[in-house]
């Protein structure tokens, strides 16, 4: 009886020790086979890519120089052969040209042995160091030459096709037929459309290479210009054909909105041009090369297009969609009447230095709080489908008075994720997507959203400092560059994606309507704190409104910065409580049991 207590305690304390550690081996190994896996799958991608492409490439070469080989020695051999058929048909001419050619037999021989003897006294007079041994040549060494003669072939075999003959006469040829495109620019190559449209051009750049490549215009005129300023040399202009307009796609509004970092990185080089005196469109040309994503080429051509045909910086960047921030762009245009372009691309780098810090912030600091949510649920979920399960035949067994109600409990949700995992996975999807698409087109939905967010008992202070902060930083910078206020608010009611503050900016353009301050709608408001608008008030009255502004602005994002912390530093012991009081749960509904079992078995005894 003593051996079989002690074998049910054995038993209690593995079972509790393994299944105390089995979050720590599932969030372990979960994040080795997800490296792992990706690492390899990676590997076995690239390698199979690379070396599919080299060796096919390889291959073609090679049968192409062994097919070479084989013409060279068959022509090699061919004409060998003819010779000694020549050679064999002379002999019997042999005979009669032996006695008239003794003489010169003669006078062969004794030259060769004057050379021999010349030779024979330079050998003597050569060095030879013995003790140094030459040694031969390594299989190894052999490959190597071997394998960079089959990596020459490629390039051997382009420059034998390239600059032979036959090439260059096909290459002059063509050069000859082409000549400088002549545009009619009051006939039909003048006239435009009413939405741009695809054509189709050959010209030769400034390096003399001929490129074939397609241009969206309104005119073939405009495309004729816009390559003559490029520094080509235009050859034909025609409009694309339709299976090639599908192909590449009709002309539309840009959809491709330029990231912030490539944003804040154009900015601060296009700064740098102006100051050293580059003209903006030779700027934009040297930093659509800098640029390798081909979205971002495109969108910078068609600003250098928009302004050789005349337009403003702040027009061209406008009809590029959604390319760039609706700030940045009056910003630009506010610039342009001023004369102070690199100045305010200055202040923009500034601007959106700051916005991006602060973002990053608040991304970082949810990062940790949101992986630790995901794990635990995943140990959660991986303890009640298949551990709890392993414990359901031994409890059958016992008496339903013996199970306690939370056991029962957790084993109903156990038998519950079983049945309809699927089935809440994919009501989870939906769930989020229509949740997600809810908030992006019903502005009534998003705005009741964005309310229960903001009066949050910690994250609501965080998401008003925030707005506050994007709020007085443009605000003051729109100020500072002489913006008018109801142009700023204007601005500001386009950028902003807060419907609560939105309704704030379109109070505060109706109050300026009326004549009315613009203090007047922030006044008590629960979206602005009291510091603020009486900062907003002191600017309004001294007329130092820009300043003030700015103020605000740096005063908050401090907080903003101190909140984020605060959430990170409240959310992480939140968690760990959390998946410590569930974990701990599942673990006493299956122990308690247990120890009824062993009562039982004991009061047998």
């Amino acid at each position: 009886m003593q051996q079989m207590n002690n074998r049910v305690f054995d038993v209690l304390y593995q079972f509790i020790t393994n299944l105390l550690n089995i979050p720590i081996f599932i969030i372990r190994y979960f994040f080795l086979g997800v490296f792992y896996t990706l690492y390899f799958c990676g590997s076995i991608l690239v390698m199979l890519t690379f070396g599919v492409a080299k060796y096919f490439i390889y291959g073609v070469m090679y049968v192409f120089y062994l097919v070479y080989r084989g013409i060279k020695f068959l022509i090699y051999y061919f004409c060998k052969g003819i010779l000694f058929i020549i050679f064999i048909l002379f002999i019997p001419f042999r005979s009669l040209m032996n006695g008239s050619n003794k003489r010169k037999v003669k006078k062969k021989q004794i030259q060769e042995s004057k050379k021999e003897s010349r030779h024979k006294k330079k050998d003597d007079d050569i060095y030879v160091n013995e003790n140094v041994k030459i040694e031969k040549e390594s299989i190894g060494s052999k490959l190597k030459k071997m394998f960079s003669k089959i990596n020459n072939i490629p390039v051997w075999f382009k420059n034998k096709f390239v600059n032979n003959d036959f090439a260059k006469h096909r290459r002059n040829k063509k050069t000859m037929q082409r000549e400088a495109l002549l545009i009619d620019f009051d006939g039909e190559d003048a006239e435009k459309s009413e939405t741009k449209e695809l054509y189709q051009y050959v010209a030769k750049d400034q390096e003399g290479h001929v490129i074939k490549d397609f241009f969206e215009a309104f005119s073939k005129v405009e495309v004729h210009s816009f390559l003559l300023s490029e520094g080509f040399e235009v050859y034909s202009i025609k409009k694309a054909s339709k299976w090639t307009v599908f192909v590449h796609g009709k002309a539309k509004t840009n959809t491709t909105r330029i990231k912030t970092k490539d944003l804040i990185f154009f900015i601060t080089q296009l700064s740098t041009y102006l100051k050293a005196g580059i003209p903006l469109v030779e700027a934009l040309k040297i930093l659509s090369r800098q640029f390798k994503n081909k979205r971002y080429q495109k969108i910078f051509k068609a600003i250098i297009y928009d302004l050789t045909m005349g337009d403003n910086f702040s027009d061209a960047l406008n009809k590029q969609g959604v390319a760039f921030p609706r700030l940045f762009i009056n910003m630009v245009k506010t610039a342009e009447m001023t004369g102070e372009l690199p100045e305010v691309l200055d202040d923009m780098y500034d601007y959106y230095t700051e916005t991006e810090k602060t973002r990053k912030q608040m991304i970082t600091a949810m990062m940790y709080p949101s992986l630790v949510f995901v794990f635990s649920v995943a140990v959660i979920t991986f303890i009640m489908m298949f551990v709890i399960p392993q414990f359901v035949e031994i409890y059958s067994t016992m008496d339903a008075a013996q199970i306690p109600a939370f056991t029962k409990a957790v084993i109903s949700i156990s038998d519950f994720l079983q049945s309809y995992i699927v089935y809440l996975i994919i009501g989870l999807v939906l769930f989020v997507v229509l949740f997600m698409y809810m908030y992006k087109k019903i502005r009534g939905f998003r705005t009741v959203i964005q309310w229960i967010t903001m009066h949050l008992p910690v994250f609501g202070d965080t998401i008003i400092y925030n707005e506050v902060t994007m709020f007085t930083k443009t605000f003051s910078s729109l100020l500072a560059h002489n913006v008018f206020i109801t142009d700023s608010m204007e601005i500001l009611n386009k950028i902003t994606n807060n419907e609560i503050y939105k309704m704030l900016i379109l109070d505060t353009i109706t109050n300026l309507a009326k004549g009315d301050k613009i203090s007047t709608a922030f006044a008590g408001h629960w979206a602005f704190p009291i510091p603020a608008y009486e900062m907003l008030v002191t600017g309004e009255k001294t007329g130092e409104l820009a300043e003030m502004m700015a103020k605000v602005s740096a005063y908050y994002q401090e907080l903003h910065k101190e909140a984020v912390t605060r959430i990170k530093t409240f959310i992480e012991p939140v968690l760990t409580i959390f998946l410590t009081v569930v974990v701990g749960v599942i673990i006493l509904a299956i122990v308690i049991p247990m120890f009824g079992m062993y009562s039982t078995i004991q009061s047998y005894g």
